[in-house]
Protein backbone atom coordinates (compact mmCIF):
# COMPACT_ATOMS: atom_id res chain seq x y z
CA UNK A 1 0.00 0.00 0.00
CA UNK A 2 1.53 3.15 -1.16
CA UNK A 3 0.08 5.25 2.24
CA UNK A 4 2.57 3.59 4.04
CA UNK A 5 5.75 4.59 2.47
CA UNK A 6 4.06 8.47 1.97
CA UNK A 7 3.14 8.70 5.84
CA UNK A 8 6.27 7.05 6.96
CA UNK A 9 8.12 9.62 5.04
CA UNK A 10 5.63 12.34 6.47
CA UNK A 11 6.74 11.43 10.15
CA UNK A 12 10.55 11.08 8.64
CA UNK A 13 10.53 15.08 7.79
CA UNK A 14 8.60 16.11 10.64
CA UNK A 15 5.36 17.08 8.69
CA UNK A 16 2.41 18.32 10.70
CA UNK A 17 -0.38 16.69 8.93
CA UNK A 18 -3.83 14.54 9.84
CA UNK A 19 -5.05 11.86 7.40
CA UNK A 20 -8.42 12.71 6.30
CA UNK A 21 -10.68 11.31 3.91
CA UNK A 22 -11.29 7.61 2.76
CA UNK A 23 -8.01 6.22 4.16
CA UNK A 24 -8.94 8.04 7.51
CA UNK A 25 -12.67 6.23 7.34
CA UNK A 26 -10.99 2.74 6.65
CA UNK A 27 -8.61 3.40 10.00
CA UNK A 28 -11.05 4.15 11.81
CA UNK A 29 -12.71 1.07 10.95
CA UNK A 30 -15.38 1.40 8.38
CA UNK A 31 -14.46 -0.52 5.35
CA UNK A 32 -14.44 1.24 2.23
CA UNK A 33 -13.01 1.47 -1.49
CA UNK A 34 -10.24 4.32 -1.96
CA UNK A 35 -7.42 4.89 -4.28
CA UNK A 36 -6.39 8.18 -2.98
CA UNK A 37 -4.67 9.81 0.42
CA UNK A 38 -6.33 13.15 1.84
CA UNK A 39 -4.27 14.88 4.32
CA UNK A 40 -5.24 18.06 5.71
CA UNK A 41 -2.07 19.70 6.60
CA UNK A 42 -0.58 22.73 8.86
CA UNK A 43 -0.52 24.99 6.83
CA UNK A 44 2.34 27.27 7.48
CA UNK A 45 5.55 27.77 5.07
CA UNK A 46 8.12 25.47 7.05
CA UNK A 47 5.27 22.49 7.15
CA UNK A 48 4.15 22.64 3.93
CA UNK A 49 8.04 22.97 1.95
CA UNK A 50 8.76 19.98 4.33
CA UNK A 51 5.83 18.44 2.57
CA UNK A 52 6.87 19.33 -0.80
CA UNK A 53 10.41 17.44 -0.17
CA UNK A 54 8.43 14.52 1.28
CA UNK A 55 6.46 13.63 -1.44
CA UNK A 56 9.08 14.78 -4.27
CA UNK A 57 11.74 12.86 -2.48
CA UNK A 58 9.34 9.83 -2.89
CA UNK A 59 8.82 10.63 -7.04
CA UNK A 60 5.60 12.66 -6.60
CA UNK A 61 4.69 15.76 -8.92
CA UNK A 62 1.83 18.02 -9.10
CA UNK A 63 -0.93 16.77 -10.99
CA UNK A 64 -1.13 20.51 -12.08
CA UNK A 65 1.80 21.95 -14.28
CA UNK A 66 2.82 24.50 -11.26
CA UNK A 67 6.13 24.27 -8.95
CA UNK A 68 5.09 22.60 -5.93
CA UNK A 69 7.38 24.83 -4.31
CA UNK A 70 4.65 27.77 -4.54
CA UNK A 71 2.41 25.20 -2.54
CA UNK A 72 4.13 26.82 0.46
CA UNK A 73 3.09 30.85 -0.46
CA UNK A 74 0.06 31.83 1.20
CA UNK A 75 -0.56 34.72 -1.67
CA UNK A 76 0.07 31.99 -4.61
CA UNK A 77 -2.46 29.39 -2.68
CA UNK A 78 -5.26 31.83 -1.65
CA UNK A 79 -5.05 33.13 -5.38
CA UNK A 80 -5.75 29.45 -6.73
CA UNK A 81 -8.90 28.94 -4.39
CA UNK A 82 -10.27 32.56 -5.68
CA UNK A 83 -9.52 32.30 -9.44
CA UNK A 84 -9.29 28.08 -9.80
CA UNK A 85 -11.47 27.54 -7.38
CA UNK A 86 -8.70 24.88 -6.14
CA UNK A 87 -9.93 22.86 -3.03
CA UNK A 88 -7.25 20.49 -3.03
CA UNK A 89 -3.41 20.73 -4.15
CA UNK A 90 -3.06 16.74 -6.06
CA UNK A 91 0.31 15.33 -5.95
CA UNK A 92 0.62 12.08 -8.35
CA UNK A 93 3.48 9.53 -8.78
CA UNK A 94 4.50 8.91 -12.42
CA UNK A 95 4.31 5.63 -12.48
CA UNK A 96 1.26 4.45 -10.99
CA UNK A 97 -1.81 7.41 -11.55
CA UNK A 98 -3.78 5.18 -9.00
CA UNK A 99 -1.08 6.86 -6.14
CA UNK A 100 -2.63 10.65 -5.51
CA UNK A 101 -2.13 12.49 -2.32
CA UNK A 102 -4.83 15.22 -2.08
CA UNK A 103 -3.62 17.89 0.13
CA UNK A 104 -6.85 20.22 1.22
CA UNK A 105 -5.69 23.29 1.03
CA UNK A 106 -8.77 25.58 1.31
CA UNK A 107 -9.60 23.93 4.68
CA UNK A 108 -8.36 26.18 7.66
CA UNK A 109 -9.22 23.52 10.42
CA UNK A 110 -5.67 21.76 11.01
CA UNK A 111 -5.00 23.79 14.60
CA UNK A 112 -8.70 22.70 15.74
CA UNK A 113 -8.59 19.11 14.42
CA UNK A 114 -5.28 18.86 15.88
CA UNK A 115 -6.28 19.22 18.94
CA UNK A 116 -8.75 16.33 18.98
CA UNK A 117 -6.95 14.14 16.95
CA UNK A 118 -7.09 10.55 16.90
CA UNK A 119 -3.95 7.96 16.01
CA UNK A 120 -3.96 4.43 14.02
CA UNK A 121 -0.96 1.83 13.76
CA UNK A 122 -0.18 0.64 10.56
CA UNK A 123 2.54 -1.52 10.59
CA UNK A 124 4.82 -0.19 12.88
CA UNK A 125 4.23 3.23 11.84
CA UNK A 126 1.84 5.64 14.30
CA UNK A 127 -0.40 7.86 12.05
CA UNK A 128 -2.32 11.06 13.23
CA UNK A 129 -5.79 11.02 11.93
CA UNK A 130 -8.79 13.45 12.51
CA UNK A 131 -10.57 12.54 15.14
CA UNK A 132 -13.81 10.57 14.49
CA UNK A 133 -16.06 13.57 15.91
CA UNK A 134 -14.53 15.72 13.32
CA UNK A 135 -14.47 13.24 9.94
CA UNK A 136 -17.82 12.59 10.91
CA UNK A 137 -18.21 16.42 10.57
CA UNK A 138 -16.31 17.11 7.51
CA UNK A 139 -18.39 13.81 5.93
CA UNK A 140 -21.16 15.51 6.72
CA UNK A 141 -20.73 18.92 4.96
CA UNK A 142 -19.63 17.30 2.02
CA UNK A 143 -22.90 16.49 1.59
CA UNK A 144 -21.73 13.61 -1.37
CA UNK A 145 -23.42 10.56 -1.85
CA UNK A 146 -20.43 8.76 -0.76
CA UNK A 147 -19.46 10.66 2.21
CA UNK A 148 -23.03 10.56 3.53
CA UNK A 149 -22.55 6.86 3.08
CA UNK A 150 -18.84 7.03 5.16
CA UNK A 151 -20.66 9.63 7.92
CA UNK A 152 -23.51 6.27 8.48
CA UNK A 153 -20.56 3.53 8.45
CA UNK A 154 -18.67 6.05 10.67
CA UNK A 155 -21.37 6.47 13.70
CA UNK A 156 -21.87 2.84 13.67
CA UNK A 157 -18.47 2.87 14.64
CA UNK A 158 -18.45 5.50 17.02
CA UNK A 159 -21.62 3.64 18.59
CA UNK A 160 -19.33 0.34 18.98
CA UNK A 161 -16.06 2.25 20.12
CA UNK A 162 -18.44 4.13 22.84
CA UNK A 163 -19.77 0.47 24.16
CA UNK A 164 -16.03 -1.34 24.47
CA UNK A 165 -15.43 1.75 26.33
CA UNK A 166 -18.30 1.21 28.68
CA UNK A 167 -16.92 -2.43 28.53
CA UNK A 168 -13.45 -1.50 29.83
Amino acid sequence: MFYQEALSELNRRRVKYLVVGGVAVNLWGAQRLTHDLDLLVDLTPTNLRRLVAALGGLGYIPRVPVNPKQLAERRVRLQWIREKNMKVFSFCHPSNPLQVVDILIADGRYGRFAKRQGSAQVGSLRVPLVSIEDLITMKSDAGRKQDRADAALLRKVRRILREREKED
